[in-house]
């Protein structure tokens, strides 16, 4: 997990680009009724990816800018309230506070989605936005609780690992009195 706002900062990022990139894919999908031909979701095409690269590579701003002011500690409050760390399972620590985000970033996400692709792009009236954001969030809830449990979040986690596990380790092995304060 990252200790220094460096490495928050890279998390954070890595984490809100993975959950864009799927959701875009989801929904581009949808947008071009592949859910509804035969065969579904397995139909997907090159196009897809692309198309869905290009929005995320905004949307995955909003995702990052949302979830530091307030996804992510409204995601925190909800695990400290359901789980006790020094009890229970950390894995199951874990889970709750990702779907405690989930279940702030995903209302947020949807309404900023509603906004920019349905009333501004899509120029839909401003008095039918509370019926668009509850039909996104009704679309997108499910995928982006199942996407940041077993795609997003183990994605992000190793990848975030893998950058920065020799930092991590080296310095524990030049100073081991930092482990024994970790461990204790």
């Amino acid at each position: 997990m990252p200790r220094t706002k460096f490495q928050k900062i890279v998390f954070g990022l890595l984490m809100s680009y993975s959950m864009a990139y799927g959701m875009e894919v989801y929904n581009v999908s949808i947008k071009h009724g592949i859910n509804l031909s035969e065969g579904g979701f397995s139909n997907l095409t090159g196009n897809i990816f692309l198309e869905a690269l290009i929005e995320a590579l905004y949307m995955g701003v909003l995702v990052f800018i949302f979830s530091n002011l307030w996804g992510n500690r409204l995601g925190a409050r909800f695990a400290k309230r359901y789980t006790n760390p020094e009890k229970d399972n950390p894995y199951f620590c874990r889970i709750m506070r990702q779907a405690g985000t989930v279940a702030v970033m995903c209302p947020t996400m949807s309404l900023a989605a509603s906004i920019l692709f349905n009333i501004i792009l899509g120029g839909s009236s401003l008095l039918s936005l509370p019926a668009i954001w509850i039909g996104t969030l009704i679309k997108n809830f499910p995928m982006a609780f199942f996407w940041n449990m077993f795609a997003a979040a183990p994605f992000t986690n190793k990848v975030f690992g893998l950058l920065f596990r020799n930092r991590t380790e080296k310095s524990y092995s030049e100073n081991p009195s930092k482990i024994k304060g970790k461990l204790a």
